[in-house]
């Protein structure tokens, strides 16, 4: 493998582990705003416990997203320094403004929302919860804008080889923004809905029968059941906007290599590069014209009207993004209906009783079955990641800049001793967080086999109720 291949390789796996940490901390933010809004309004101590044991795991990945993302902003230099020399005029500032207006305002708020219960007034310490789930979402705001930017950019211009902002709202509001912003958001309040459920529903297995358990528990669950139906419509439309500015990725996705109507759906296939086509196809008639252009006979782009006459193929890899669309897309019904067969059981009423089955209700096999969705969102977002990146590929900025031309000239046995290093701390660091939860959930839970007592103060919290 040459330093290009490499440098991808290194970058790419920077990013899959940064990225499950934003992923959870861009929701847990606002669910502990959540938390904390409904102990106030209601003085009911169940949502301060749960707000208590999930700032804990909010804290443990802010620190890790943070750790990563350092790590991972230095390769722009060592690896790419054809980006930033080519549209750092863009970049540049849209990376200071997540600095400016994200990572400050997270910075100085953290410290009171993780020390400041009963150390600062009640309101004081909700705002500055409210505050730094406000920076985390803008933090995701400004990355995704800059991402959005290189799929699909505008307001620029090239000099002499160096893109010069025209019009910052063009750049800032770019077309596939709005699609993307949406998408990765509701990824993020669906990972760190089953992550809250799943967890849970360990801690109630091993004995941790509280309150603040069963509403922690039950918050997830009816909010994964909303949310997935409105990330699938999402979804669609980031899909048809993607089909409107990106056809190559669509046609890779879908595995067409000819432009045509009446395309089939294809569920499962063995896209072969080499001959062009597919090997042990199993698709739906007519079903990608439907999905795309919402008629049977609609015309869905090929693949092959993405290679030049002299042989130079401009459509990404096939495979990795025909099966990683399809992984997402898998986990997604999942969610939905794990979600749903979950939220309907808690509905149901107990037989003879009008009360409804509640946590209690719910079988064994159902709490086993949440906690092996715990970490389901993870798997969804580094498949949509890699759908959308590597079927960005050949292009770094679409249709500016390629990933040859801006890869460093380092010798490949350097990239590769890095990347091994890189690959080795991730191991020991991603195995330490899994443990780290897991451990927190066992600690919470010991003796936790009855409910909290109404108005008592929470120790190591220092709030009461009023």
């Amino acid at each position: 493998m040459d330093t290009l291949i490499l440098s991808r390789i290194q970058f790419g796996a920077n990013i899959s582990f940064h990225i499950l940490f934003p992923t959870i901390t861009i929701a847990l933010g606002w669910v502990l705003f959540y938390f904390k809004v409904a102990f106030t309004w209601t003085k009911d101590d169940r949502w301060m416990e749960a707000y208590r044991f999930w700032v804990k795991v909010f804290a443990l990945s802010f620190a890790m997203g943070v750790v990563s993302g350092i790590t991972m902003s230095f390769q722009f230099g060592t690896n790419w320094p054809g980006f930033m020399e080519t549209v750092g005029n863009i970049a540049g500032p849209l990376l200071a403004y997540e600095v400016l207006t994200a990572f400050f305002l997270e910075a100085v708020f953290l410290g009171i929302m993780l020390f400041g219960a009963g150390r600062v007034p009640n309101w004081a310490h909700t705002g500055a919860t409210f505050l730094v789930a406000f920076g985390t979402t803008m933090s995701a705001f400004w990355i995704i804008v800059l991402n959005s930017w290189m799929h699909t950019p505008q307001g620029f211009e090239m000099r002499d080889g160096v893109a010069h902002a025209t019009d910052w709202w063009a750049i800032v509001f770019n077309p596939s923004m709005p699609y993307r912003l949406t998408h990765m958001i509701l990824a993020s309040f669906l990972t760190v809905s089953f992550l809250i459920a799943g967890i849970s529903a360990y801690r109630w297995i091993i004995g941790g029968q509280t309150r603040g358990v069963r509403v922690a528990l039950k918050s997830a669950v009816f909010g994964a059941a909303l949310l997935i139906p409105v990330q699938i419509f999402v979804g669609d439309m980031h899909g048809l906007n993607t089909l409107e500015h990106q056809p190559q990725k669509v046609a890779a996705m879908e595995a067409n290599w000819e432009t045509a109507g009446n395309v089939p759906l294809v569920l499962f296939a063995i896209p072969d590069e080499e001959t062009r086509s597919n090997r042990v196809e199993i698709a739906i008639p007519n079903g990608a014209s439907l999905i795309l252009r919402h008629k049977a006979d609609g015309v869905v782009p090929g693949l092959n009207d993405f290679v030049t006459p002299e042989g130079d193929v401009l459509h990404p890899p096939v495979a990795p993004v025909f099966y990683g669309f399809r992984v997402m897309v898998g986990i997604g019904m999942l969610m939905l209906l794990v979600s749903w067969t979950v939220a309907f059981t808690m509905l149901r009423r107990k037989p003879g009783s009008k009360e409804r089955r509640g946590v209690e209700g719910l079988p064994r096999w159902m709490l086993y079955g949440l906690v092996a969705m715990s970490f389901s969102g993870w798997v969804a977002t580094l498949a949509g990641w890699y759908v959308t990146e590597i079927g960005r590929q050949p292009w770094l900025v679409d249709g500016v800049l390629t990933t040859r031309m801006a890869v460093a000239d380092v010798p490949a046995p350097m990239v590769l001793s890095t990347l091994i290093g890189y690959l080795a701390v991730y191991g020991l660091l991603i195995v330490a967080y899994l443990g780290a939860i897991f451990y927190l959930a066992r600690k919470a839970s010991k003796g936790g086999t009855g409910p909290v007592v109404p108005g008592a103060r929470l120790e190591g919290m220092g709030v009461a109720a009023e």
